[in-house]
């Protein structure tokens, strides 16, 4: 079997799948628990999943410690991501003429890990659902109602629009995060010190939006990251109104049916779905309506839903609130709210008579300094900032980017390619310490596109009007690290 038994009827899949399960002549379907498209054959399901999971034995061989990651063939590209110990996501891209030089493994691999961080903190592990229901039913039928709502924002007619060459300065994993001045900053802090004591002696945590970027947080870093993410994904003003991503790097998709949800282990149907646009829609009240139960089972499904804090430790409920450009995310601890919906609207009340007059002076001042989608733009630059511990990140506006030429944007994607896998390398052989590096390319339109990363730190640029020496790319570079990133990239 060779890797080309890989053909994908869309042009991509990806599967999950169990190397724990299905060990026994004849029982190998039982190892599935997704397969995207859903209407794959059977048997070229099990060829897939096959072929991977003889890819992961065989590299095991080489490099015990480490896990596969991609695998390129003439005509596919393998991109591997073990999201728990022997559960792997795969994503199996057909190779077009052009895919070679556009697409990127690292960008790929993050909507694996997306997908999955994201599914996690709505069911939790797979394992555990596995565990609970052995048959694997449940979490079958959570993972495909989920992935599949996931993947519909990637959809372009019956096709995934993976992302490309053109979203090389972007960085999918992070936080963008909005700088405000100390004044705003102390009105912040207020408004968060109320929204914790909504339950009285009980602390709530809360997360603080301004359009798509993060103004507060009380959460742990791993569990900020997710709740931002299904946040501009589903939840803030540009997502709920314009039934769009946000204006990072998300593309807008087409609604996919993912069929009926399958039965949970107590015979409700397992019916939450937290990535369905038409389930969520914002009321008088100002609280967004997140009403993933379906008729049937109105009584069975929190409307309210539940969120698994995998560092905080916690399950919580989520209550969105939004004034204007502002969205507040307030989580309740689960084990503190008796009456389970009226204790939730109890919450909410105390929320409408205590915050309303901070959460309207933060809007409003936030509104006054806030300088539009190109707040960040930096003239002469394109950029992205990355800051891999703190998963944040800081970019030029899309609008700026798509004025890149393709040639600089191609040029800067193969950049991006070698150093992420250059970072690899250096990770296996040394994970305990970071590898400085500074790369300058003269592109064929004569942009120089540049990665340097220092102390952890990274920076991507394009110059499109740079002038003909390194050294003129590299003043520049110099420039931009000790106005806007306090020398973090400086020579000196």
């Amino acid at each position: 079997m060779g890797l080309s038994s890989a053909a994908a009827t869309d042009g991509a899949q990806l599967c999950v799948f169990d190397l724990r399960r299905g060990q026994q002549e004849g029982q190998e379907l039982d190892k599935i628990l997704f397969f995207h498209p859903a209407d794959c054959p059977i048997l070229l399901q099990l060829s897939v999943i096959g072929l991977c999971e003889g890819i992961i034995t065989f590299t095991r061989i080489f490099s015990p410690e480490d896990d596969c990651e991609v695998i390129e063939s003439d005509k596919h590209s393998h991109v591997f991501y073990q999201a728990e110990p022997d559960i792997w996501m795969v994503l199996v891209v057909e190779k077009t003429k052009d895919s070679e030089s556009t697409l990127r493994f690292g960008a790929l691999q993050g909507i694996l890990k997306e997908s999955h961080s994201l599914f996690t903190m709505f069911h939790g592990p797979i394992r555990a659902l596995l565990h609970r229901q052995p048959s694997a039913e449940l979490a079958r039928g959570h993972l495909h109602t989920f992935v599949t709502d996931y993947l519909s924002d990637f959809i372009v007619g019956k096709k995934l629009q993976l992302p490309t060459y053109r979203d090389s300065l972007t960085e999918r994993g992070t936080v963008q995060m909005l700088t405000v001045s100390r004044e705003v900053a102390l009105e912040v802090q207020s408004l968060t010190a109320v929204l914790g004591s909504c339950l009285g002696n009980v602390i709530c945590q809360s997360i603080v939006l301004f359009e798509d970027l993060l103004v507060s947080t009380t959460l742990p870093p791993d569990d900020t990251l997710n709740l931002y993410t299904y946040a501009i994904l589903r939840l803030t003003p540009r997502a709920l109104y314009s039934n769009a991503n946000s204006w990072s790097y998300l593309r807008k998709g087409a609604y996919v049916n993912a069929g009926p949800a399958s039965s949970s282990s107590n015979g409700a149907a397992a019916a939450e779905r937290p990535l369905q646009r038409e389930k969520l829609s914002k009321g008088k009240d100002g609280f967004v309506a997140a009403d993933f139960a379906t008729t049937e089972v109105r009584a069975a499904v929190p409307l309210t839903p539940i969120l698994w804090f995998q560092q905080a430790e916690e399950r919580m409920y989520l209550c969105v609130y939004q004034h204007k450009n502002l969205t507040i995310l307030l989580l309740i601890p689960a084990s503190s709210v008796i009456n389970g919906e009226e204790g939730i609207a109890h919450v909410k009340k105390h929320l409408l008579e205590n915050a309303s007059q901070n959460i309207v002076t933060v809007e409003q001042k936030l509104t006054r300094g806030w300088g539009g989608e190109n707040a960040y733009h930096v003239a002469g630059y394109r950029y992205l900032l990355v800051d891999p511990d703190r998963k944040v990140s800081r970019a030029s506006p899309p609008g700026k980017v798509t004025t890149l030429s393709k040639d600089s944007l191609l040029a800067l994607n193969r950049l991006r390619e070698e150093i992420d896998l250059e970072k690899s390398r250096a990770k296996r052989s040394d994970p305990t310490h970071d590898k400085d590096y500074e790369v300058c390319i003269r592109a064929k339109n004569n942009a120089w596109v540049i990665a340097k990363i220092t102390r952890g730190r990274e920076l991507y640029m394009a110059l499109e009007k740079g002038g003909e020496t390194l050294l003129y790319a590299s003043t520049a570079v110099e420039k931009f690290s000790n106005r806007y990133c306090e020398g973090a990239f400086s020579t000196d």
